[in-house]
Parts: C-alpha cells; structure tokens; sequence
C-alpha cells in the first residue's frame, strides 16, 4: 500500500516535470520566432480568475510572473470567445479599439503590443498562451499567429495539462 502511494507520488511528479519542461521550452522558443519581449502562460485556476505561471523573458526587467489578471475585465463574454478559439492581435494598444480596463491593464505590465490565443482543455477555457512586446509595436503575422495557435495547441494535447 505505502509503495503504491509512493509511486502514484512519483508519477505526479514526474508529469509535472516534463509538463514545466514543455511548457518552458514552448515559451522560450515563440519568444525567440516572433523576436518579441515576453511570452507566458495564463493559466485559469478558477473561472476566469487566472495567473502567469511561466514566462520566457528578452530581459528580467519584463518579468510578469505571478502576475494576475483583473477579474473585472476578463467576464464570461470575453471567455466565450476565447473558448471558440479567438485569436487576438493587437500591434499597438495605444490605437487598437479595446476597454479602458484593458488597456490599462496592459500598460500595468508595459505592453505595447499583444497576441493572445487559447490553450483548450477538452474544449474547456484552461488559459492564455500571449505573447508581449515591451519596447514597441509588433505587426503580427499570419504565420506568427499560426506559430502560437499551433503551440497552444501542443500544449493543450499535452497529458500532464489534459488532465489537469
């Protein structure tokens, strides 16, 4: 019995291992393709309540990590969304048409310019694979857009998040 628990104890471990290595080397390798400030995972803990819990960073003064989103902004209308696979690009948030919540929530965390697309979970809202430029605007492409839904979606086939 107790070695059955100890082993049930490893496995865990060792999915969470290999999820954070997926998810750390995705990250690092769409900050590197799209040539932007910072990449990270938004992930829901609650409904629409979530929080960054991996970055990859062009420089530590970028760093978001922890960071929580505002509950007031992110509503159930926006999820919906989200769920049906929205991708959002925005080149510069200081002209793109958006709330005033979101727009200074982006500025809070010195963005300048956004891509978010959804990383689903047996066609559950589990987060927000969203890439951040810091220093300036960024004209998102087609294939850059289709780089980060194509990541989301690796990372939601994966089967430490699947069951998560």
């Amino acid at each position: 019995m107790f070695e059955q628990g100890l082993q049930q104890i490893f496995e865990r471990l060792v999915s969470s291992i290999a999820r954070d290595d997926l998810v750390q080397k995705t990250t690092n390798s769409l900050r590197e393709l799209l040539g932007v400030d910072r990449v990270v995972l938004y992930y829901f803990y609650r409904e629409w309540a979530g929080r960054v819990t991996f970055e990859s960073l062009s420089y530590s003064q970028f760093s978001i990590f922890g960071s929580v989103g505002p509950d007031e902004c992110f509503n159930s209308e926006y999820a919906v969304l989200y769920q049906a696979g929205r991708v959002r690009a925005i080149p510069d948030i200081e002209t793109e048409q958006i709330s005033d919540c979101h727009r200074d929530f982006l500025r809070s965390l010195g963005v300048r310019a956004n891509l978010a697309v959804p990383v689903l979970n047996q066609k559950r809202l589990w987060g927000l694979l969203i890439a951040h430029h810091c220093q300036g605007t960024h004209f998102w492409t087609q294939s850059e857009m289709a780089a980060m839904q194509k990541a989301a979606e690796t990372l939601a086939m994966s089967p430490a998040i699947r069951h998560s």
